[in-house]
């Protein structure tokens, strides 16, 4: 081949990221590397050939898609978290970010490194691409000469500090445990109302047999006793019917109810007992179906809003988003991609169909028209410069503008006919391609620098720095938010999980999804923090090292 054309940049980036899939698909105890081990194969492309330079637009352009599309899958729970946590999880963010930007600093002084290298160290504790994007954006805006310099020192920081940034959290996670003498199942118990924990979704049939459930409306019984459960089926002298909110229970009706196991548990015992049939597997009356939310007309919008209970006898017993299954709430909101369980009769499950959609092929389709519109207002929304205290320019950047722009047209959801969101599987492949464009590109570009730093003096060092940083940090972030933030720890440790293999991890710990929730609630407002800290950093330290 005759390298430094772009025959040849195209070759070695496909072949970053079809290796660097291969070996991030490895587990060791557990844990993987998964999309970023793209990056560490880049490195060895770029030490190999260090002839290889990859177009700057093509991980400028991965990296806007990666960021809009988090944005846009983030957007809704982000706000929500506000309503609750909000002054809880700006204060944890904050404290986070500070922590590990003064201990860098400080390391930084103490062993005499660079701005940008210093900033990529940043980047890679927190393991955030996006922060080390904007950096090397921010770094290309600067007028000088030794732009390539900067940026190479930038992602040698990130690169040695990364893996650090993941194994170093994990450490910190499980010693605090055992040092805090944290109570996961009590935690999740407290919680449970606000946060589902995971468990099994399951269906049980249950015999009405206590005096105090017959009488009342089914309304009144579950503002009385707060079921967490979904009333199905009913049958009453061999005749089969669904339940809704006037239902009145007879003595020896059976019914079914869905939910949680250990909810299903408690409801049964306050309503009768438990019997061996299961109506649930009985389809002569009504039939049950998954439908998936292809209709953007409904998606948005929320169950009570669509008023299904006053046009047809139906229930909605769960809805999978993703690989995670809730149960159908009221205020539950529908999304593209959505798998809601439908439980009617025959005819009116067509007419359900219709109206859900019920396409998989459209699932599969992005409307162009909301994608490039979203994408140019967050290249705009970036390329706007802020001064902020001590006159220090910034800007959004690449990473930050498209990011912004994804939760705020998330929340809004439609602007009249236009459609902001994304289908769920699209956003993944949308997400997955930005990210490996990125990845692959960064690592081509500084593999040279990469190893010539970690055969020097300096390299070494930078490893330390990371390990110091990644385990002390984390320990005071945990003791911190814990004692005095008051978070229960089963949340504190998804919200500062910076990679999935973090949050695997914390998941492992606690035995259920509650720290999912976490990772959502503080996840997007970490991402703009962090790219925003690390440029910070890097503005401070120019003037002083």
């Amino acid at each position: 081949m005759h390298s430094g054309n772009s025959e040849d940049a195209l070759f070695y980036l496909f072949l970053a990221a079809a290796l660097g899939s291969l070996i991030g698909n490895f587990k060791w105890r557990g844990n993987s590397l998964g999309v970023a081990a793209v990056l560490f194969v880049g490195l060895a492309i770029g030490a190999a050939r260090p002839e290889v330079r990859i177009p700057d637009v093509i991980k400028l352009l991965g990296l806007a898609i990666f960021v809009y599309s988090i944005g846009l899958s983030s957007g809704p729970a982000f706000f929500k978290s506000f309503k609750s946590r909000g002054a809880t999880n700006i204060i944890l963010a904050v404290t986070v970010l500070s922590l590990l930007s003064a201990m860098i600093g400080g390391l930084a002084f103490a062993f005499g490194f660079d701005a940008s290298g210093a900033a990529g160290l940043l980047a890679g504790i927190t393991t955030n691409t996006p922060a080390l994007a904007g950096l090397l954006d921010a770094i290309q805006a600067q007028q000088g000469a030794e732009h390539d310099a900067m940026s190479n020192s930038a992602v040698v920081g990130y690169s040695i500090s990364y893996p650090m940034g993941v194994l170093g959290l994990m450490i910190a996670v499980a010693l605090m445990r055992r040092l805090l003498r944290v109570d996961f199942a009590a935690e999740a118990k407290a919680l449970g109302r606000e946060f589902p924990s995971g468990q099994p979704i399951i269906n049980q049939t249950v015999a009405i047999t206590l005096p105090e459930m017959i009488g009342p409306t089914l309304r009144t019984l579950k503002h009385e006793h707060d079921f967490q459960v979904i009333f199905g089926r009913l049958r009453r002298h061999g005749n089969d019917s669904l339940c809704h909110w006037e239902t009145i229970f007879h003595k020896n009706d059976l019914v079914v109810i869905t939910g949680e196991a250990d909810e299903v548990a408690r409801t049964c015992a306050l309503l009768g007992h438990e019997v061996k049939t299961d109506l649930a597997d009985d389809h002569s009356v009504f039939a049950i179906r998954r439908i998936f939310v292809s209709n953007p007309r409904v998606a948005g919008k929320t169950i009570a809003s669509l008023n299904l209970a006053e046009q047809y006898p139906v229930v909605l017993t769960r809805i999978r988003h993703g690989d995670v299954d809730t149960l159908v709430r009221p205020d539950t909101v529908l999304e593209l991609g959505d798998r809601i369980r439908v439980l009617a009769g025959e005819e009116d499950m067509k007419k359900l169909t219709q109206l859900f959609g019920d396409s998989y092929e459209q699932l599969s389709h992005i409307d162009l028209l909301s994608f490039g519109l979203g994408m140019g207002l967050g290249i705009l929304l970036g390329s706007v410069e802020m001064t902020l205290p001590g006159g220090i320019l910034f800007s959004l950047g690449f990473a930050g503008g498209p990011l912004v722009a994804g939760l705020v047209l998330s929340f809004i959801r439609r602007s009249g006919p236009i459609l902001w969101t994304l289908p769920y599987s699209a956003n993944l492949t949308m997400r997955q391609l930005g990210l490996i464009l990125m990845l692959a590109a960064i690592g081509i570009n500084s593999g040279s620098t990469f190893l010539s730093t970690m055969m020097g003096p300096v390299g070494p060092l930078m490893f330390l720095s990371g390990a110091i940083v990644a385990i002390f940090g984390s320990i005071l972030i945990l003791w911190v938010g814990y004692k005095l933030l008051r978070i229960p720890y089963i949340l504190l440790i998804g919200m500062i999980s910076h990679h999935p293999a973090n949050l695997d991890f914390a998941n492992d710990q606690a035995g259920n999804k509650i720290p999912t929730y976490g990772y959502a609630l503080v996840y997007p407002l970490l991402l703009i923090g962090k790219i925003v800290f690390v440029q910070m950093l890097w503005q401070l330290l120019k003037g002083v090292l």
